[in-house]
């Protein structure tokens, strides 16, 4: 496969509507800037763009929980996002944001570009409308029950619980988050990107032309999405806040935040030029320009399917890849701001970075950790318990022991220079790992190609391990015991080798972790540059008779109590949930009273006293249990939301009260025969509603 000349790499855009957590950034950050150093040490010409996206219903609503205005949102995060990243050494060319003017001009043009050439069309169509707050309900003022997976945590344009991308006509009971009330459907017209159109294009370049170099999550769901049948898409809305259509007849009209913001792409790729005096065009209109989209899964079909159909009708080149990844969850449970179950960034940067001198190890430490958990195929999890296992097993133990015993010992059996190889007395052990040494190189640079960044960073340290295991064969503390010239010579021999080594490493694992790749830059008294992929392989990166520096501990032990803390601090945050929620809308006090009805539409409710008689969690539903329940005249299955609040273990024998006569429903390919009644406290705490007494199952309830 040939090289491309040029490569644009971009991470998704966060939301600036409040502080992003370490799932965020195992998902599109860490990854996408490993790829980027791997690129720039291997010489290549690359820009890697990110920043803030700054429209959308999500600015507004955050602007309305902290009293402020849009605004000074988007001035606070984008701020605070863009520290956040330069204190993990995110190394963004551009951290851009989408509310500048450069980018409001550049999405108006594309909007222009394929208006003036009627790839969108107008519809007048009913959208669902807030009569007591007067105006349209964008999706994310639009809340209900998701047709999915059955959770009430569902918005109009996706589902919070299960990540399923939603319309707000898909939503079961829609209400207004404004009002608490039920909206009513009231005609609007808008511009739409007819997908439907571009339907033999998506097959053909997705699932034919990229079928065997895109991962196969990516592939399976942009298919059901293609074969469930693409529909128009709006690209614009009824808002306040955001880039005004650049229309005269489009007074009131915004462009959706999905169509603007990935053109941000473009704009920050034009801020770059215009500050670096470049031009910006070939990274977007040249075919020999590589184009990686790095996102989470959540992302997926506006990154693989539409901005692709987008950028097709702009003229411009179309991604090379997305290896979009799965979800991080924490502590045995899917991170959530609004039940404040997270790690932020900022508190990571906090209790570990900003507490070390330089912070260089805790950031790496980090990136070690998100990366070797990396959910690339399927959802992984973040434990604290874990992230102490791996610095202190493998980084500290493995890398960080090999790469310091090599210099204590170069230091102490060979006058901290670096020793002869005494060619005559190469041993087979010797000639292993040099050869695993010459090898590596290939085989890391393949798997980082193919974006498998878990399995390359597992070969530097199996490298390392490699490392350890040969010097404990040669064990050279044992020779110095007995030291004569011959002695002497074997001591060098295992040493140089070492360290040898060790400049390897700190090559191959610059990307990875580049703070550590400096310290030891700095250990070797060499420049930056021998950490370029090309030296990466070779046997000569330290000069015989070269004086190195006094060892440096590469990382530092996470003690118990640290794990402790943050374990304690993690429940004690979940259970005060925060007031303000980035992407959920906010919820009143106490909710709105239902539109009145007459006794006897409450006269058909069939109200029944029931025993759980066996309970399950329903599998990759986090909310949802399976209950048996018993009704005294027959045995029931009811599907219901309450595994957040109740353990399985705990429901069997419990009385509930069952509403028993509503239609059945299929959620999650489970018929659920009733409803059981739940009462929500303030705190969001569900309780089961029962008699007084405890009463014979069957009973009605009236």
């Amino acid at each position: 496969m040939t090289t491309p000349k040029r490569y644009l790499v971009t991470s998704a855009l966060p939301y600036a509507n409040g502080l992003k957590h370490v799932g965020h950034l195992a998902g599109a950050y860490i990854p996408a800037d490993i790829y980027v150093r791997y690129l720039r040490a291997r010489k290549r010409d690359v820009v890697f763009v990110c920043g803030s996206d700054e429209h959308g219903t999500a600015i507004p609503i955050q602007a309305t929980r902290e009293g402020t205005t849009p605004q000074a949102i988007i001035d606070k995060y984008h701020a605070a996002m863009k520290q956040d990243f330069e204190d993990l050494d995110m190394s963004f060319d551009i951290y851009h944001r989408t509310s500048d003017p450069l980018h409001h001009e550049t999405a108006q043009e594309f909007f222009t570009y394929l208006n003036d050439r009627q790839e969108l069309e107008v519809k007048e169509t009913e959208q669902y409308f807030d009569e007591s707050a007067n105006t349209f309900l964008a999706d994310r003022y639009i809340k209900g029950t998701c047709p999915n997976c059955g959770s009430d945590r569902a918005f109009g344009d996706q589902c919070e619980n299960c990540g399923r991308t939603l319309s707000p006509d898909e939503l079961i009971n829609p209400v207004s988050t404004l009002s608490g009330k039920a909206p009513i459907k009231k005609k609007t017209s808008h511009w739409y990107l007819p997908l439907g159109k571009h339907e033999a294009f998506l097959r053909e370049w997705i699932l034919q032309d990229h079928k065997d170099d895109w991962r196969a999550t990516v592939i399976g769901q942009c298919k059901s999405w293609i074969d469930g049948g693409l529909q128009s898409r709006a690209v614009t809305r009824d808002l306040d806040w955001g880039i005004k259509v650049p229309l005269k007849d489009a007074a009131g009209k915004v462009l959706y935040v999905w169509f603007d913001a990935p053109i941000g792409y473009i704009s920050a790729t034009k801020q770059w030029a215009i500050d670096h005096e470049k031009d910006w065009k070939p990274y977007w209109y040249d075919k020999d320009t590589q184009l990686v989209h790095f996102v989470g899964k959540d992302n997926i079909v506006f990154h693989c399917i539409i901005f692709p159909v987008m950028l097709k009708l702009h003229g411009n080149i179309l991604p090379a890849n997305v290896p979009a990844n799965e979800f991080l969850n924490l502590e045995g449970d899917k991170m959530s701001t609004s039940r404040n179950w997270k790690l932020d960034m900022r508190d990571y940067i906090n209790d570990f970075v900003k507490k070390e001198n330089g912070g260089g190890q805790c950031v790496d430490m980090l990136r070690y950790y998100l990366t070797q958990i990396a959910p690339e195929t399927k959802d992984s999890e973040f434990m604290w318990k874990g992230f102490q296992d791996a610095v202190n097993s493998e980084l500290v133990s493995i890398f960080g022991n090999f790469v310091n015993r090599s210099w204590v010992l170069m230091h102490k059996l060979c006058g901290g220079k670096v020793p002869v190889f005494h060619h005559q007395l190469l041993d087979d052990n010797d000639q292993v790992l040099i050869k695993e040494i010459e090898t590596s190189k290939v085989k890391i640079e393949n798997l980082i190609e193919q974006y498998k960044f878990r399995e390359a960073l597992y070969e530097v340290i199996d490298l390392s391990r490699k490392g350890n295991q040969y010097m404990q064969k040669k064990e050279p503390w044992i020779l110095a015991k007995n030291l004569n010239d011959h002695a002497q010579a074997l001591i060098d021999n295992c040493l140089h080798v070492c360290l040898q080594l060790c400049a390897n490493l700190a090559i191959l694992i610059n990307p990875f972790l580049p703070n550590t790749a400096r310290t030891m830059t700095k250990m070797m008294k060499v420049v930056d540059k021998m950490l370029d992929w090309e030296n990466a392989g070779k046997l000569k990166l330290l000069s015989v008779g070269y004086s190195l520096r006094e060892p440096q501990l590469l990382f530092r032990k996470i003690e118990d109590a640290e794990i402790t803390e943050q374990v304690e601090k993690l429940k004690a945050n979940a259970q005060s949930p925060q007031t303000t929620q980035p992407m959920e809308a906010p919820t009143p006090q106490h909710s709105m009273i239902s539109p009145e009805i007459q006794f006897d539409d409450f006269a058909k409710i069939d109200l029944r006293t029931g025993i759980i008689t066996a309970a399950e969690k329903v599998e990759k539903a986090d909310k949802l249990l399976q209950l048996e329940v018993d009704l005294g005249f027959e045995k029931r299955t009811i599907v219901s939301g309450i595994a957040l609040h109740y353990s399985p273990e705990t429901l069997v024998g419990r009385q509930v009260t069952v509403v028993a006569n509503l239609a059945p429903r299929k959620m999650r390919g489970i018929i659920s025969q009733g409803m059981i009644l739940m009462a929500e406290d303030a705190a969001g705490k569900l309780h089961f509603i029962n008699p007084e007494n405890t009463i014979a199952p069957g009973s009605k309830v009236s």
